[in-house]
């Protein structure tokens, strides 16, 4: 895989460095931390490494592992009946051999059918009907129409499952229980009732918190003020009693009926909540609490800041706050970069004077697709591209020798243009620009506004091409077609104004200038 020059320079490079792999691998774009370790033991141990690199063959052999995937498809795709009758390989290798060989075979569909509830009345009759029964389980199963693990199932969650010494069959059929022990029964299921009247009256509370109030569903009733608690009550008066509201959000009597007249009363603030409605939005929803009170005493409102605040607070006029910073894990810079030769002048005179470059992902049902394209600031052409599945060297090297082979016939020599990313940096991207005689340019640190030009091919490209079509029925190798196809039609026959009406080619073809 790697040459002998090259596994030198990293074992020499990587005791340099005080046998750290991380910054050796970031230095040089290669190997594994396991390769270079592995170099390091050799290097140690003979004072020096292999001439040739030679990669050690597999257990099994490519005939083997046919004939492993071949019985697993013909044997009702069963892995484990594959494994004892050939007796290899592993479970795992297996099924990646099968992930290779025949992808298509491993998908599979889940469905679950849809679990119908039953009301708690028929749960009640069918529990106290197997406590008391004259019959068996199974036929009171089948008469509500489940089965008889769940028949037992209802009995554990309203009686629990210490209450097992009434569901014992009595011998003689035509014998009826205890009166005790049907007191018990019905004192149970009238406690069981109470408590789930208590349960829904918790969940409706919390429900109207979050209708009325704009309250998340995890706030504590008890927490609100008496107006607010006055607000649920008033809602669920029809639903339940009010003594029980009462007792559940530990509201007195007399303060219900004295927030009961207030609501009454008209507002005093009535035009004030408008005006501070029509404040807040005609001036984009950013203005606090201190600049709406000198707002409103602009047009003689004059209200203290408390009352502002406070109403602000109840109509939900929130100012939105900025958006913390994402947590970065930049180190500092790898390898010394270039000037910013560009400096934000995308104007070109004639082609191949300024290239400009970077990558782009496309996040589809089917995966990550990556797109590394070179753009000519002259007219907007992309001189060379690559889409992949993988943003590594290979993406950019193959891209940029695309790009090379357009000027090698001519004397041009233009200024590549990137961000400070790491495919930038590695010893491939450097040989090949130096090889070639190119002038390196990079932006600043975290600045795209550096790049702009290039990103205004990928916001163009995703807003007529991605955005508008949903991917969820295309596949990874039909999505990078459609990419290259517009890219094709984005160089050939795509309207730019600015090129008096004309296509990146055709406008060369109108000044006679071949692409």
């Amino acid at each position: 895989m790697y040459s002998y020059e090259e596994r030198i320079r990293a074992v020499k490079l990587y005791i340099k460095l005080g046998k750290r792999t991380g910054p050796t691998i970031r230095q040089l774009g290669y190997p594994t931390k396991n390769s270079l370790k592995g170099w390091h033991r050799e290097y140690e141990r003979d004072r020096d490494l292999q001439v040739g690199y030679v990669r050690s063959s597999g257990k099994y052999t490519t005939l083997q592992m046919q004939v492993a995937v071949q019985h697993y498809l013909d044997h009702d795709r069963c892995i484990a009946s594959t494994l004892r009758a050939l007796g290899y390989p592993c479970r795992g290798l297996l099924t990646d051999w099968i992930d290779e060989l025949h992808p298509q075979a491993r998908r599979r569909m889940v469905g679950r059918a849809p679990n119908v509830p039953h009301p708690p009345e028929i749960k009640n009759a069918a529990v106290v009907e197997l406590c008391t029964r004259t019959t068996n389980a199974q036929f009171i199963a089948q008469s509500v129409g489940v089965c008889r693990p769940t028949l037992y199932n209802w009995k554990n969650q309203l009686l629990g499952r210490e209450a097992s010494a009434s569901m014992k069959r009595h011998k003689d059929s035509g014998s009826t229980p205890k009166q005790k022990d049907l007191t018990e029964l019905q004192q149970h299921v009238a406690l069981l009732e109470r408590d789930i009247r208590r349960l829904q009256l918790e969940h409706d509370l919390l429900k109207k918190a979050n209708e009325l109030l704009k309250k998340g569903l995890g706030v504590t009733p008890q927490l609100l003020s008496n107006r607010e608690k006055t607000l649920l009550v008033d809602a669920l008066k029809n639903t339940y009693t009010l003594a029980e509201l009462l007792a559940e959000l530990d509201l007195a009597r007399s303060s219900y009926f004295y927030h009961c007249t207030r609501l009454r009363s008209p507002d005093k603030y009535a035009d004030a909540r408008v005006a501070i409605a029509d404040v807040f939005q005609s001036n984009h929803r950013c203005y606090g609490y201190r600049r709406m009170r000198a707002a409103l005493g602009r047009r003689q409102l004059h209200i203290s800041e408390k009352v502002v605040q406070r109403l602000m607070k109840q109509e939900c006029l929130v100012v939105a706050a900025n958006r913390r910073r994402r947590y970065g894990s930049y180190l500092g810079e790898i390898s010394p970069a270039p000037e910013n030769l560009i400096n934000r002048d995308f104007q070109a005179n004639t082609p191949n004077e300024k290239w400009l470059t970077d990558i782009t992902e496309f996040h589809i049902p089917a995966g990550k697709v990556y797109l590394s394209p070179m753009i000519d600031c002259f007219d907007g052409l992309v001189v060379s591209w690559t889409i992949g599945t993988r943003p590594d060297s290979d993406l950019v090297n193959t891209m940029l020798d695309a790009a090379i082979e357009t000027v090698v016939s001519s004397e041009s020599r233009p200024v590549v243009h990137s961000d400070r990313g790491a495919h930038y940096r590695w010893p491939g991207w450097l040989s090949r620009v130096h090889n070639a005689k190119l002038i390196r340019s990079m932006s600043r640190k975290g600045c795209s506004p550096d790049n702009a030009a290039c990103e205004g091919f990928f916001g163009r490209l995703k807003t007529e091409l991605f955005y508008p079509r949903n991917w969820q029925d295309i596949s990874i190798d039909q999505f990078i077609q459609v990419v290259d196809s517009y890219i094709r039609w984005y160089n050939e026959k795509r309207i730019k104004i600015s090129l008096g009406s004309l296509s990146p080619l055709e406008y060369r073809e109108s000044l006679g200038i071949t692409a």
